[in-house]
């Protein structure tokens, strides 16, 4: 009975070390039949600005639009102080969250004070009733803030580490009809709606930073915003070497990242001139203009990927020979 069972046993075993050779070997097959990443890499990806393969990925017509851009709900603010005037603005300090009585006069609200890097000022706007904000600040936050037809630019941002948040701009009026204005280090913009800008008034962007009587501006992130029903660009960036500006220091490194653009007037939907390092990545990009992108005057090492654009845009990118150097993204289709 013993001899019986140990030679059951060894013919058991044999079969199971069959089957794990069958088995490795029918896997070792399959996977030598897939292509490597490698592979794939090869067969596709977007072209530098010499129609050679760079290393980020394509842009696509048909990505899915981002449904959380733009202001939405009012971003839960936690008052240390809650002001009346303009003139309690002054006793405001680092840390402060900084909320408005609804009885408060509609006026344009001047934010002069700021925080430090850890601890900011926040200034929060969900009774406030104002005709446009100017920060000249540093270390502040701006948020749930909503205004109609606010004396352009609705918001005027200058100074470092600022952000700028789930804020609402509608139609707004006079100067030259833009948005938001902005001039500085780390500044972040996210998640704010700004809509019906008009040309009525000049070139109505929906953001735009310049650098000649304004220090130029760097680090700075675009996220999560709508731009929409804009007469002019979503965004106008230009450089202080671009033949316009005061000719002292650099603008660089900025991100511009899942925004939604509409241009109904203008011949781009972004124009970018002496901006180095610019990242415009996943945006979704509407209207029927001739590109949806210009880099221009030294606008070098810029990378775009991920992009949605309308059918109707001529081609994504356009770019003069100054700013090719270093370019990653879709072969450019003509000029800015």
């Amino acid at each position: 009975m013993v001899i019986v069972l140990e030679d059951m046993v060894m013919k058991f075993q044999k079969l199971t070390s069959a089957f794990v050779l069958v088995a490795g070997a029918l896997l070792t097959q399959a996977c030598g039949s897939q292509a490597s990443p490698t592979d794939e890499a090869d067969q596709g990806g977007e072209l530098n600005a010499d129609g050679d393969h760079a290393k980020t990925g394509g842009s696509s017509k048909d990505a899915p639009s981002g449904g959380s851009r733009g202001a939405g709900d009012p971003i839960p603010a936690k008052c240390t102080v809650k002001v009346a005037s303009a003139s309690d603005l002054k006793s405001v300090k680092a840390g402060d969250v900084v909320c408005f009585e609804s009885s408060m006069k509609k006026a344009r609200l001047k934010i002069s004070k700021g925080g430090t890097t850890d601890n900011p000022i926040t200034y929060s706007g969900e009774d406030a009733k104002v005709d446009g904000i100017d920060i000249e600040a540093d270390n502040v936050v701006v948020q749930n803030f909503k205004m109609s037809k606010p004396h352009a630019p609705g918001i005027w941002a200058q100074g470092n580490n600022l952000v700028v948040q789930n804020n609402t701009i509608t139609k707004p009026v006079e100067d030259d009809g833009d948005g938001m204005r902005f001039f500085g280090n780390n500044i972040k913009i996210l998640h704010n709606t700004v809509s019906g800008t008009s040309n009525e008034y000049g070139h109505a962007d929906c953001m735009q930073t310049y650098s000649d009587d304004t220090p130029p501006s760097q680090n700075v992130l675009i996220e999560g915003n709508r731009c929409e029903k804009i007469d002019n660009m979503c965004l106008m960036a230009e450089g202080p070497n671009d033949g316009e500006g005061d000719g002292k220091g650099h603008s660089d490194h900025f991100t511009l990242h899942d925004n939604f653009c509409e241009t109904l007037e203008a011949g781009q939907t972004i124009m970018v001139e002496d901006i180095q390092h610019m990242t415009i990545t996943d945006n979704e990009f509407a209207g029927s203009m001739d590109k949806a992108i210009g880099l221009d005057i030294g606008s070098t090492y810029a990378t775009v990927s991920g992009n949605k654009v309308s059918s109707k845009i001529g081609y994504e990118v356009g770019m003069d020979s100054t700013s090719k150097k270093g370019y990653k993204g879709p072969k450019p289709g003509g000029p800015p």
